[in-house]
C-alpha cells in the first residue's frame, strides 16, 4: 500500500471516528434536552360549594349566580354553577344527589316542593353536607338555612298595589307559575290574603302557566274569552305577567286591564313604560346568591347563622323607574 493510501485511509478513520463522536454528543442532547415548561399556577381554594338553580338560562338564576359567584371570588371558593338546562324537577332532584355523592362542602339550592324535595335534603344533611334554599324555602326540611323572598309576602305586597291602583274594585285573574312549587303557591295565598276583606275585589279564576310565557298568553285569552268581566291579572312569576300583557295589548285593552306582574325582565319594564303593566314586584337575586356563600361559610367554620333570612321585596310602579332603560333592576323566575 502507497504512503498517499496509507494517509487517505488513516484521514477517512479520524473523520469516521470524529463524525461518530459529534452524532453521539448531539444525539444524547437532544434526548436529554428539557423544553422550557409553562408554570402552571395551581388554585387551592378553601371549599367546594354547589349551586343548583331550577334552570340554568333563567335570567333570575343567572343573578342570583352572578351574586354567588362575586362572593366566591371574594372568599376564595370553588363554585359551581350545575342544573337543569329546563326546569325539570327530576332532573333537578339527581342533580343534587349528584353533588351530594361529589363530597362538595355545601349545597345551595330551592325547595321546590316538600313532598319531593325535603326527603332528598334530609338524606343530604344527614350525611354531613350543609344545604341552604335559595329563593324558595323547604321550611319542613333539615335544611339548615334558607335565604331569599318572602314569598307570602310578595304576593301581600301585590295585593295591596292592585287594592290601592284598582280603588278596591276588581275582579281579578291570577296566573300563576306552578300549582306545585313552594314559591308560586305562597305568592297566590299572600294575594288572595291580601284582598280578601275588600268586597269590591273578586278573584275570578286562577291558572297555572308552568312559567311559560307562551302558555301565560294562552291561558290570559282563555280567561278574556270565558269571563269577559276580568279587569285585573295578578301574574306570578316574570313571564306571567309579559303573556298577559302580549294578550291585552292584542286586544286594545291596557286602559281596561289592570296587571301587576313579578320581577323585572327587560320587556316586563317595556310594558310597564308603555302602560300596559301597572306594577311589579322586584327581588333581589343578586344579593340572594352572594349572601349565600357567605352563610354557607359560617356554617362550616362553626359561626351562627339565622334560619330564616328574608332578602328585600317591594312594589316598582313606572314612576320608580329609572330614566334609562339600561338601567335593569331585576329579572326573571
Amino acid at each position: 500500500m502507497s504512503r498517499l493510501s496509507i494517509t487517505a485511509y488513516t484521514f477517512g478513520i479520524i473523520f469516521f471516528l470524529v463524525s461518530c463522536s459529534f452524532a453521539g454528543f448531539y444525539g444524547y442532547k437532544v434526548v436529554t434536552h428539557h423544553l422550557p415548561k409553562e408554570e402552571k399556577k395551581i388554585e387551592k381554594y378553601n371549599y367546594h360549594f354547589m349551586l343548583v338553580p331550577e334552570e340554568l338560562d333563567n335570567e333570575y338564576w343567572r343573578l342570583v349566580e352572578k351574586g354567588a359567584r362575586a362572593a366566591a371570588k371574594d372568599y376564595h371558593i370553588m363554585l359551581e354553577y350545575v342544573g337543569p338546562k329546563q326546569a325539570n324537577i327530576e332532573d333537578h332532584l339527581k342533580t343534587i344527589e349528584m353533588s351530594a355523592a361529589s363530597k362538595v362542602d355545601g349545597i345551595m339550592t330551592q325547595g321546590l316542593s316538600d313532598e319531593q324535595f325535603t326527603p332528598l335534603i334530609n338524606r343530604v344533611v344527614e350525611k354531613g353536607i350543609p344545604v341552604i334554599t335559595v329563593d324558595t324555602d323547604a321550611a319542613n326540611s333539615k335544611r339548615i338555612a334558607y335565604i331569599g323572598t318572602d314569598n307570602y309576602y310578595s304576593g301581600f305586597l301585590a295585593g295591596k298595589a292592585l287594592i290601592a291602583d284598582t280603588k278596591g274594585q276588581a275582579n281579578v285573574a291570577i296566573i300563576t307559575g306552578s300549582f306545585i312549587k313552594n314559591h308560586q303557591i305562597q305568592r297566590v295565598k299572600g294575594f288572595r290574603d291580601a284582598v280578601m276583606a275588600e268586597k269590591g275585589i273578586q278573584i275570578v279564576d286562577v291558572e297555572e302557566s308552568e312559567i311559560s310565557r307562551v302558555k301565560a298568553a294562552e291561558k290570559a285569552y282563555k280567561i278574556l274569552q270565558d269571563h269577559p268581566e276580568v279587569n285585573a291579572f295578578f301574574g306570578t312569576s316574570a313571564l306571567d305577567g309579559i303573556g298577559i300583557a302580549q294578550v291585552v295589548e292584542k286586544y286594545n285593552k291596557q286602559d281596561q286591564v289592570y296587571i301587576v306582574g313579578f320581577d323585572t325582565l327587560p320587556e316586563t319594564i317595556n310594558y310597564m313604560r308603555k302602560g300596559t303593566i301597572k306594577a311589579t314586584v322586584v327581588q333581589e337575586p343578586f344579593e340572594m346568591g352572594y349572601k349565600a356563600v357567605k352563610m354557607m361559610i359560617d356554617l362550616i367554620e362553626g359561626q351562627k347563622v339565622p334560619p330564616i333570612v328574608h332578602t328585600d321585596t317591594r312594589i316598582l310602579r313606572v314612576g320608580d323607574l329609572p330614566v334609562s332603560n339600561q338601567d335593569r333592576l331585576g329579572v326573571n323566575r
